[in-house]
């Protein structure tokens, strides 16, 4: 199910964090079709008849060598059969494109992905593979930085969205707005906003866009880097932010500290103080297993932050929300329901623009008490869906001749920008890792070394094209050359290698120039 939603398969070391299932049911129950029942019935079949004949069904050893030389004499065909492509390894390596990403797990089977995940793992650091990384630095374009003259911002508060996707952004149906707050924010003047901001998440889903966000690279080729490698040596926005102000850094969500490996992912990545779970009343229930709300969680942050709990008067600050109530499926309960349509629209479509518009109303919130605060003016906002929201059910909602009118076919997610010392809309396609040298720009971090894997949007040589989460190439591709093409493309394979090996660290080639 999970690899027909979001075609990959569930990263290995995820299953050692099996528990935290329980939290997203609601989630695998949505994604479930008809088909699945043939798994528990095909279970019981088999029960049946073993029961019904286990007269006749003894094994006898001579079976049981049939069956071992069956399954070995098919297992070294299909062995064979890969030689000539490189080996199991190379084939699923050269599978890697736009066309055939998601064709592995169905062509080699799930476990076959797994196998592959495992081999890769503990793989070591080949030569070839530093020689690769260093070539790839080395052709990145170099940092620009912005002049002097454009003014800095010393607060910086990320909020990211649960699922939020952009065609919701500016959308009205039946004469009402879906994301009033939102809309006023991109109508300021001091408001960068780029709508096409193409998903790259892969495993990791929601944990893998605070690597893109907050440590400017893409995420494994497959696994996820939350369970393995948090003892990482990355280097982030928020360790930027704290060498050249002195800030302190909060990262507030409602999940457990457990979840996604949180807890781990924030000290990795320099936050001081992580609010999570118990740090919140769980007065207003959202979802199957009844987490807090986004209004409630931005009541009660605003709270902390006028008692000074956090952001204390004086402090320079990197804060950072993390939403929930935007999971899949987007079921709110009828009275926090603040939008209602009468139109006949797809379920989930309806589901989702109600959802967006609670979202909507509880970022207001968060952004009326931000812009009463003494130092809003050396505060900069971004705001983000952390990765798109429909899935697999795009297409589902897309049959409806209404929905195709509103609901985007591509997998884009806002990047906005309030208080930017930069106005200005950007319609050219960028990908997630582009928010991080973006956002040092326009911070003027320009000192912190570790310039990410992405290019800035302000940067006018920047090709409006990026490669998504299933190698799709996406934007103005016939203003691209072959090798920039090339470059964005193998950025995967290269970021996977950093992470992996830690050369965030050891390699010079990442340092400051």
């Amino acid at each position: 199910m999970y690899s027909r939603t979001y075609n990959s398969v569930i990263p290995l070391e995820s299953y050692l964090l099996a528990g935290n299932l329980s939290d997203f049911m609601a989630s695998v129950v949505d994604s479930m079709r008809w088909i699945d029942i043939l798994f528990p019935i095909s279970t019981l079949i088999a029960g049946f008849w073993v029961r019904r004949y286990a007269p006749e069904a003894r094994l006898a050893w001579r079976r049981v060598v049939h069956y071992m030389t069956i399954i070995i004499a098919v297992g070294a065909i299909c062995g064979l059969l890969l030689v000539p492509k490189g080996g199991f390894s190379k084939t699923i390596d050269d599978m890697q494109s736009a066309n055939y990403y998601s064709c592995v797990t169905p062509e080699y089977t799930f476990f076959g992905s797994l196998l592959y995940d495992a081999m890769h793992t503990d793989a070591p650091c080949t030569p070839q593979i530093q020689e690769e990384v260093k070539t790839w630095f080395a052709l990145q374009p170099n940092y620009v930085p912005l002049s002097d003259s454009i003014s800095e911002r010393k607060n910086l508060v990320v909020v990211l969205c649960e699922s939020l996707e952009s065609w919701v952004i500016g959308l009205r149906m039946e004469g009402k707005e879906i994301t009033p707050n939102l809309n006023r924010a991109i109508a300021d003047t001091q408001t960068l906003y780029a709508p096409n901001t193409l998903t790259q998440v892969k495993g990791g889903r929601s944990i893998d866009c605070q690597l893109l966000l907050n440590a400017g690279l893409l995420p494994l080729r497959s696994g996820c880097y939350a369970m393995k490698y948090t003892g990482n040596n990355y280097h982030t926005l928020t360790k930027a932010i704290a060498s050249t102000y002195n800030s302190r850094s909060y990262l507030l969500t409602v999940d457990k500290p457990v979840t996604w490996n949180q807890a781990q992912v924030a000290k990795a990545f320099g936050i001081d103080t992580l609010l999570s779970k118990d740090s919140w009343r769980l007065d207003e229930k959202v979802g199957s297993r009844k987490k807090l709300g986004d209004v409630s969680f931005m009541r009660q942050a605003v709270e902390k932050m006028k008692t000074g709990e956090i952001w204390k008067r004086g402090e320079h600050v990197y804060l950072q929300f993390v939403t929930y109530s935007g999971h899949n499926p987007f079921i709110l309960p009828d009275n926090l329901k603040r939008i209602h349509f009468k139109g006949n629209y797809p379920q989930k479509m309806l589901d989702y623009m109600t959802m967006a518009n609670y979202t909507d109303y509880a970022v207001g919130i968060l952004l009326q008490y931000l812009k009463s605060r003494p130092d809003w003016h050396e505060t900069m906002v971004v705001i983000v869906g952390d990765h798109e929201g429909l899935a697999a059910d795009r297409a589902d909602i897309r049959r409806s001749a209404e929905a195709r009118r509103v609901v985007s076919a591509g997998q884009y997610t806002p990047f906005i920008v309030l208080n930017s010392p930069v106005a200005m809309r950007y319609d050219g396609v960028l990908g997630q890792v582009d928010m991080y040298p973006t956002i040092l720009n326009l911070m003027h971090l320009d000192n912190y070394y570790w310039r990410g894997m992405g290019q800035s949007i302000l940067d006018k040589r920047k090709v409006a094209v990026a490669v998504g989460s299933q190698m799709n190439i996406e934007g103005d591709v016939s203003h691209a050359t072959k090798v920039e093409i090339n470059r964005l493309t193998q950025a995967h394979t290269i970021a996977d290698w950093v992470i992996r090996y830690n050369m965030e660290q050891s390699l010079p080639i990442l340092k400051k120039d």
